[in-house]
């Protein structure tokens, strides 16, 4: 209509109109940061009073801090002239409630938590300690590239299950459960809960078949076999490396609203056996020998006994944390949680032949075997290290211009596979390409080629690392040769597997001229 319009003006006055178009749109990045500047002034608002009694200073900057995990409380990164602190709106009042009444029983006895600074529960929103960014979580995905699980982690972890036998045993003492939420105890209605979560949110969900009944009956098996475990301590409920942060080379703990009295094995089997932090078995097992001798400090410890009631817990933890995966990635197509559910079938093959009780509970037993053997839930075993997906991708130089970027990053690496010997000269592999072996073996004996892809990949891996350290999500790498064909599609295939060799990560291959 507009343009019907401008057609049956004169010519003079349908240039003042699109000068006038012209001089609107160039408003128009303004109008956007004014709009933010509104948006942040809003959410400045609701933390005005509340920082003005921790700080007597007036909000200066205010940022929303990116969600994760499965929590909806928002959090708020807030600045005034001299002082900063996290801002915390949460619309569950008795979670809010558990969170602060835990936090005060926690910093008289000493233990590292935030500090909470200022709180107006009737409004839902507290202001505690900034500790920053880096949580154990992220630092292992950055020191792993490089140096694998090694002493240096293993020491840290060391250290963490020193201060897990704090919050369990020196606070679990006489600790006040009048604020614990939705429980004051792990016991066996609890357990149920966990059990029937992982059936309605990941069997279900996921579609895998089982007897209900038989099923109901083994839960109740299993629950009363781990309802043998003493269960007068502290239990954390979340206490994986996610909920660690490391703060001035000190380890600091947050996400501990959900804890309740329960047995000391289960904050252990959260901590080793977390789908994503991916502990190496064989450490898991040195960690787990750690606890216990660190535990005949505080107690005596029959560790048989305390060694088969762990690998339960181990169990229904995995149960427990493979129903949140199939909440928030079937239900609510949260891709991060599916992107785990591989690491926890991992975990869960490696416990069924720990877990010899299974023998008890055939149908559950047969559910188990029957996740463990689907390759659905294989194929997006390792996929990220962060969230990053490496695109890679090979074309001909004379069929087109560069792959184009989808990610909307504005394209990435291009190397040019040109200089290399070309199979594609010779009668015998013009109608192969460089994904066949006689193709692969001609290219495999010019050492040049083998120093290309090394170079290649020693171009990369720093933006590998930066990316991953700094959670983009999208990389871009490009082979180019004369057709497309046979270089670029080996070197594309190439690279990809030596990046996940050294990183678990999202790759994905296009091969442009191969379509």
């Amino acid at each position: 209509m507009f343009f019907c319009v401008l057609s049956i003006l004169p010519d003079a006055k349908v240039q003042k109109i699109i000068d006038i178009s012209a001089n609107l749109l160039t408003l128009i990045p303004i109008f956007f940061v004014i709009l933010q500047k509104i948006m942040e002034r809003n959410q400045s608002m609701n933390f005005d009073q509340l920082f003005s009694s921790y700080a007597n200073e007036l909000i200066e900057h205010i940022e929303q801090l990116t969600e994760s995990g499965g929590s909806y409380r928002k959090y708020y990164r807030i600045r005034s002239k001299t002082k900063h602190c996290l801002g915390v709106e949460n619309p569950d009042p008795k979670e809010n409630l558990a969170f602060v009444s835990y936090t005060r029983q926690f910093e008289k006895l000493g233990l590292n938590v935030p500090k909470i600074l200022a709180e107006n529960l009737d409004e839902n929103q507290y202001l505690i300690e900034d500790l920053g960014d880096e949580t154990l979580h992220s630092y292992l995905v950055k020191y792993r590239i490089n140096k694998g699980f090694d002493e240096h982690l293993i020491e840290i972890y060391k250290s963490v299950i020193k201060h897990l036998l704090e919050f369990q045993i020196k606070a679990g003492k006489d600790f006040d459960y009048t604020y614990a939420y939705p429980k004051a105890k792990f016991d066996k209605e609890s357990m149920l809960w966990d059990l029937n979560y992982f059936k309605y949110h990941f069997l279900k969900l996921a579609k895998i078949s089982f007897d209900e009944h038989g099923l109901e009956k083994d839960f109740h098996a299993f629950a009363n076999f781990l309802l043998t475990a003493h269960s007068e301590y502290f239990m954390y409920r979340d206490f994986q490396s996610r909920n660690i942060m490391l703060h001035n080379e000190k380890l600091y703990f947050i996400d501990y609203q959900g804890g309740r009295r329960g047995a000391l094995q289960y904050d252990l089997a959260s901590l080793l056996h977390q789908a994503k932090a991916d502990i190496p078995h064989s450490i898991r097992e040195q960690l787990l020998d750690f606890y216990i001798a660190e535990l005949r400090n505080y107690q005596n410890v029959d560790e048989i006994s305390f060694k088969k009631q762990y690998y339960g817990f181990v169990f229904i933890r995995i149960l427990q944390t493979l129903g949140a995966y199939g909440f928030r990635g079937f239900y609510e197509k949260k891709e991060h949680f599916l992107k785990s559910i591989p690491f926890a079938v991992d975990n869960l093959e490696y416990l069924f032949r720990k877990f010899e009780f299974l023998a008890e509970m055939p149908v559950l037993k047969n559910v188990i075997t029957e996740i463990i053997n689907n390759q659905n839930f294989r194929h997006q075993a390792k996929l990220s290290s962060g969230n990053l997906t490496v695109s890679i991708n090979s074309f001909s130089f004379k069929k087109g211009s560069y792959p184009e970027d989808l990610s909307g990053n504005g394209g990435g690496f291009v190397f040019d596979c040109r200089g290399l010997p070309n199979p594609g000269r010779y009668d015998e592999y013009k109608a192969l390409n460089g994904k066949d072996e006689a193709v692969k073996k001609y290219l495999e004996q010019y050492a040049e080629v083998a120093d290309f892809i090394d170079n290649c990949y020693r171009v990369v891996v720093g933006s590998i690392q930066n990316y991953i350290a700094r959670d983009f999500q999208h990389l871009q790498i490009n082979f180019g040769c004369t057709g497309g064909q046979h270089r670029s599609v080996y070197c594309a295939e190439k690279i990809s597997e030596i990046i996940l060799q050294e990183f678990d990560m999202q790759i994905v291959v296009n091969h442009r001229e191969q379509k």
